[in-house]
């Protein structure tokens, strides 16, 4: 289904959270697509309901050394080796609804370290997840619903800051080339039960 907008109409698609139980709804989309302030709406609307667990994939990258200067091109770099992808499928996909508390090396940014946090998971309760190439082949099957927000590239680059923006070189070799490896392999629109164009 594709829709126009954010507009919270699209609620009435989400499924339902009963007693006991936990729902993984992923959030997926480009760099600067609206997926956090997305994610807010959602939150606001179902928190008077029910319990919501929300995490950002770009939480758990990796240190800079993993992903930078590897001798692999920039764009697998970033698509391929920017999260320990085996290990999220592990440690964090496989274990969503199984477990009632996760310990997750969280990236520092000011300090290029990752530091292992506690995260609480009530019973019942609706897990966000968004972020980026969501759909991967290793992690797409833990979802129970997935959103994919559509934004034109010329439209989310405006959204970049004016510093951000400068460095275009960057955005060619390392950013877009996985995004359009992403879009081309992995084909997300078509997998996702929702599409929004936002």
């Amino acid at each position: 289904m594709y829709l126009k907008d954010t507009n919270l109409t699209l609620i009435k698609e989400l499924p339902e959270v009963e007693y006991g139980q936990k729902i993984v709804i992923g959030i997926d989309g480009l760099s600067r697509s609206g997926k956090t302030t997305f994610v807010r709406k959602i939150e606001q609307y179902f928190q008077e309901k029910t319990s919501v667990c929300i995490f950002h994939i770009e939480d758990y990258i990796v240190e800079r050394k993993k992903r930078y200067n590897t001798n692999y091109e920039e764009w697998y770099e970033y698509y391929n080796l920017q999260w320990d992808v085996g290990w999220l499928k592990k440690n964090f996909f496989a274990e969503l609804k199984k477990s009632k508390e996760l310990h997750l090396p969280t990236y520092q940014y000011i300090s290029d370290t990752q530091e292992t946090k506690l995260v609480k998971i009530p019973d019942t309760c609706l897990i966000i997840i968004e972020g980026v190439f969501l759909q991967r082949k290793e992690w797409r099957s833990y979802f129970d619903f997935m959103i994919f927000l559509d934004c034109p590239r010329e439209e989310r680059f405006k959204r970049e800051s004016v510093e951000t923006q400068i460095n275009i070189d960057k955005f060619e070799k390392r950013y877009w080339k996985a995004e359009d490896f992403y879009m081309e392999t992995v084909l997300p629109k078509k997998q996702a039960d929702l599409v929004i164009l936002n």
